[in-house]
């Protein structure tokens, strides 16, 4: 069982912390329940923006004093964006933990986004765009998001556009603030050495005279989806291609089902079908992968793959061969016992990671209101079928449900 401690202080903010007695090190952060989703359209980018610009100053700290309060103590500060969260976080000795705690509410929660250091910023953003650009193996998976989800905010890119980026203001961020950030909906989580009422002492003092911003966030609901084919023509050496389509959000009971089936078919594992079959078997690929998202009211799932443009059609073809094949062929008992240990011993190894335990813990808290313990987790992958993840398959892995997009070489 997930031992951990939780407290709640009046203006909704959660307090997670996990004990870990063999460590030196605290991983701690602030995990927002706002994300690039959240957007409107003429937001596009805004979240990500503001991550960025929370690292350039407060109300009582100016950049170079937010850069160097973790650094000169050996520690690191750092954050991220995706499409329905918003995390700041730190790690460094837990002699110093009060130190990250104190700085990581002060740029969460006191952030000027000054406009000297507005024009700055963009114009590192849209250097990462033009990085994005230049990779297609990442472009294409912000592509695809638009393929599927289309002008929902799920299928606009995080980075944003560079006319929405170009046109961001001060007020912009103080306004998306206002908007989203519900006290209720963040939590602060800890993993270190220390014991939880060092933590909560720390916490009374810094969380809980925050005011209360309470009250509905609702986020725009999915239209229908269509499938799609998309062929693009690009200045490349080698094509690469995208097939996917909706899945199964965080809250429905097929998600760890699912999550195995995807884990058979593409994997990290080196005997994933996927890699067998097209890189083992027939030296196609470097990289091929099946990847699984769910989100709090949808899901994305995705191959990905790149091969030369003469092999596209072949590799395409032996992709959906595997596809077909956990359509209309029942795993077996040795291969279904096979596919569970080998889950549950990856799920168990990720455990042992310190700072995904913790963002696992505020992830997990905001998506479903509790944190699953892993045993609960083993429990659930005991009790799949072969037959039931064979008509996830039927569901899901299908001509008719899934997009497809591709990124073509120009010329012969």
């Amino acid at each position: 069982m997930l031992d951990y401690d939780l407290h709640e202080y009046p203006n909704g903010i959660r307090l997670l912390h996990k004990q870990v007695l063999h460590t030196k090190i605290a991983h701690c952060g602030f995990l927002l329940d706002v994300g690039s989703r959240d957007e409107t359209l003429a937001q596009q980018g805004l979240a990500h923006f503001w991550e960025h610009m929370a690292f350039k100053g407060t109300a009582k700290r100016k950049s170079f004093h937010i850069l160097n309060r973790l650094e000169t103590v050996g520690g690191e500060l750092n954050a991220y964006t995706t499409k329905e969260k918003i995390c700041f976080y730190a790690t460094l000795l837990s002699t110093h933990f009060e130190r990250a705690f104190e700085l990581l509410t002060d740029l969460t929660f006191h952030s000027t986004f000054p406009a000297r250091e507005l024009e700055k910023e963009r114009g590192v953003i849209l250097e990462e765009m033009s990085m994005y650009l230049d990779a297609p193996e990442d472009a294409i998976m912000d592509d695809f998001d638009a393929v599927v989800f289309g002008q929902h905010p799920l299928g606009i890119n995080i980075l944003g556009t560079r006319e929405s980026v170009s046109g961001f203001q001060s007020a912009d961020f103080h306004t998306f603030y206002d908007q989203n950030v519900r006290t209720d909906r963040l939590v602060f989580s800890s993993v270190s050495n220390l014991p939880f009422k060092e933590v909560k002492r720390l916490a009374d003092r810094l969380l809980a005279p925050l005011p209360a911003r309470l009250g509905p966030r609702p986020r725009l609901g999915l239209g229908s989806y269509q499938r799609q084919t998309q062929v693009e023509t690009r200045p490349i050496s080698q094509a690469h291609c995208l097939l996917g389509g909706p899945a199964y959000p965080l809250t429905d009971p097929r998600r760890v089902p699912f999550f195995m089936l995807n884990n058979i078919l593409g994997g990290p594992g080196m005997n994933s079908r996927l890699n067998l079959a097209v890189r083992e078997k027939h030296g196609l690929v470097y990289t091929i992968d099946s990847t699984y998202s769910p989100y709090t009211d949808t899901g994305l799932f995705g191959i990905y793959f790149g091969t030369e443009k003469r092999q596209l059609a072949r590799t395409l073809g032996l992709v959906n061969k595997e596809l077909q094949r956990l359509r209309e062929v029942t795993l077996t008992t040795t291969q279904l016992h096979v596919a569970k240990n080998q889950l549950m011993g990856q799920l168990a190894m990720s455990e042992e990671s310190n700072s995904g335990l913790m963002q696992l813990l505020g992830k997990s808290t905001l998506d479903l209101g509790y944190v699953e313990p892993l045993s609960d987790i083993f429990a659930q992958i005991g009790r799949i079928t072969a037959p039931e993840l064979r008509e996830l398959a039927n569901d899901v892995l299908t001509d008719q449900h899934l997009s497809l997009l591709q990124y073509v070489p120009e010329g012969k």
